[in-house]
């Protein structure tokens, strides 16, 4: 193994899962009778230039296929964050009329639907069929392939330059990040401006999250290891915010290296000045996660046995990518989890990969009236509590495993 950012062999251990299948591949119920295919699910640091980053066994093409099936916009909260920083983003840097915004995985069109009426021209490249379509639905102009160097060249000679490039939750999903970075120095403006959103590593140690480990995250990022694979590759980190989504993110906002008006932020230092208090240019902080994760499985495993044992009935709520790593991990199957209920009808009628517990909709939980409902999304597990208060009503309850186990 060497890293994909500085070619480096000398890892620090991070996690281990075991092995998985592909945590969006849900099945159909003429796949069950079929072999899946499950691969390691390993991931290490690299004590060079702290990118943590999963092992390789499979093309990006596994991972996203044309069936791909987490669309962006079955969650509000999401959607209004979407419009907010279109928003945001036009009131800070003064973007004009017909300003070129370039997202950068587009999925469904969550983003680019409330940047069109703000007066911005909107290009979306997004590599999966099946959400490249639903943004074409919305009127929104889609390239279907994978971004790098390669598709910025070819846009910027057709003239697409961007103001404003927006990249949310793709950074992580990217195998080749020097070409994927180089591709926004390619067509961003001299003084054009990109941001990039992310699950912050730090987030993820000190709130157990491991379950945001799988195949699609080929790394897991800190500002430390994003500043250098930036600026070995054309960018120029200028500012950095927290967000709380998906249990704590960064926004960076970076410039071409040669920009002149993107003066640096003193949240750059700031940032970086609390990982460094945290531990994480040691080994020893990627190198304790393992048994923080078994902890975290080890309670959910023995919470539902320990709910079999009472005679209630347990579902779950949300066929989140997250979900099917800690399933499992643990080894969770139907006979502890009857079914999970998902908003998303691409999702509806399919199994989880691995545990192969049926997807359904709403309707079966009103239903069947379920004594516990754990919520696999905890990112958004408000708005899921919000949604489904009427479990309370035949004495049901939530439980939620990140950072730990708990009823509610």
């Amino acid at each position: 193994m060497k890293c994909r950012h500085c070619g480096g062999e000398a890892f620090w251990p991070f996690l281990d899962l075991g092995t998985a299948p592909p945590s969006n591949s849900y099945l159909s119920a003429e796949k069950l009778a079929e072999p899946e295919l499950w691969y390691p699910l390993v991931i290490r640091t690299c004590s060079a230039c702290l990118l943590t980053q999963t092992e390789d066994f499979a093309s990006r093409e596994t991972f996203f296929s044309e069936s791909y099936a987490y669309f962006s916009s079955f969650s509000t909260s999401w959607l209004n964050h979407a419009q907010a920083y279109v928003a945001a983003m036009k009131a800070r840097f003064g973007f004009a009329e017909g300003a070129r915004l370039v997202e950068i995985a587009a999925n469904d069109g969550y983003l680019l639907q409330y940047a069109k009426p703000l007066g911005f021209e909107c290009l979306g490249v997004e590599p999966t069929a099946s959400t490249a379509a639903a943004a074409r639905a919305k009127g929104l102009d889609i390239i279907e392939e994978f971004f790098g160097l390669t598709l910025a060249e070819r846009l910027k000679a057709e003239g697409w330059s961007a103001d404003l490039m927006a990249a949310n939750n793709v950074l992580a999903h990217v195998p080749d990040i020097n070409d994927f970075v180089s591709g926004f120095a390619c067509l961003l403006q001299p003084e054009g401006v990109a941001t990039f959103e992310f699950p912050h590593l730090l987030n993820m140690v000190e709130e157990r999250q491991f379950d945001t480990a799988y195949h699609e995250h080929y790394s897991y990022l800190s500002l430390h290891a994003v500043k250098r694979v930036f600026e070995a590759n054309g960018l120029r980190v200028f500012d950095v915010e927290t967000t709380p989504w998906h249990g704590g993110s960064l926004r960076v906002f970076a410039s071409r290296a040669d920009a002149r008006s993107r003066p640096e932020q003193a949240s750059v230092g700031i940032m970086m000045a609390t990982e460094e208090r945290a531990g994480l240019l040691s080994g020893e902080f990627y190198r304790g996660f393992q048994a923080e994760a078994e902890r975290v499985r080890n309670d959910v495993v023995a919470y539902l046995i320990d709910c079999r044992r009472k005679g209630l009935k347990v579902a779950a709520y949300g066929a989140a990518a997250k979900g099917n790593t800690l399933l499992n991990f643990g080894g969770v199957k139907r006979d502890l989890i009857s079914f999970v209920v998902d908003k998303n009808p691409a999702k509806q009628g399919t199994f989880l990969p691995g545990s192969r517990i049926p997807v359904v909709d709403e309707a079966r939980l009103k239903a069947e009236r379920p004594d516990r409902v754990v919520i696999l999304p905890w990112n958004i597990q408000t708005e899921i509590v919000t949604q489904l208060s009427y479990i309370r009503d035949w004495g049901g309850k939530f439980a939620t495993a990140i950072p730990t186990l708990r009823e509610m």
